[in-house]
């Protein structure tokens, strides 16, 4: 059972989350997890100045997605920055050249998931997953979020991302801030239960 993790990270938070959502994939029995990005569209002279090019160091050894690839997953999980609400155009680019995969209808019945990062508190978390998970009903995939089995989405204690749609982590409008344990979590709790479907499903059991 393949499970792949797609994901857009430009200073490394939603990459926390990807290597947290992988963790828990990994738990799952017989889970093949890869991690991929998707290739960047901002010119190197501008990441640099905004301090993004160094910061991109920690995962630049993560292979670069293709669209031929998609086909062969029983689970993907996208990841995401917010960008006013939305995805951002690095994985929009990536997923607007789907339209052949789209055509052949290779992706239905696989799993979609997704998590995503904003930099404060209502800064889009949940837009961003939701009006994600539309290219995926177009693609067939069934959508797959965070039930409240995991009860780290009830923490009051503290400032922390995690909706039912998906994990989250608020970086804090300088970027300072730095996915917490509670958010990590929550990427486990994801990349274990969408690894979990993908698997009675790939196996013919009832979900």
């Amino acid at each position: 059972m393949k499970v792949q993790i797609i994901f857009y990270s430009m200073y490394g938070h939603v990459y926390q989350l990807a290597e947290a959502v992988a963790e828990g994939a990994r738990q799952v029995p017989d889970a093949q997890v890869n991690l991929f990005r998707v290739a960047e569209l901002v010119p190197d002279e501008i990441l640099a100045k905004s301090g993004a090019k160094q910061a991109q160091k920690i995962f630049e050894h993560i292979p670069i997605a293709t669209v031929s690839q998609l086909v062969e997953a029983d689970a993907i999980l996208f990841g995401t920055p917010t960008r006013f609400g939305n995805m951002c155009a690095q994985m929009r680019n990536f997923l607007d050249q789907t339209g052949d995969v789209w055509m052949k209808g290779e992706l239905i019945g696989k799993i979609g998931s997704v998590f995503s990062s904003t930099a404060s508190q209502h800064g889009g978390q949940e837009t961003t997953i939701t009006s994600f998970h539309t290219t995926l009903l177009h693609h067939g995939m069934i959508i797959v979020g965070v039930p409240y089995s995991a009860k780290e989405l009830l923490t009051m204690q503290e400032i922390t991302g995690g909706t039912p749609y998906g994990a989250t982590t608020v970086t804090g409008a300088d970027g300072k801030r730095q996915p917490s344990e509670n958010e990590l979590k929550i990427a486990r709790f994801q990349g274990r239960h969408v690894a979990e479907i993908a698997q009675m499903l790939k196996r013919g059991k009832v979900v």
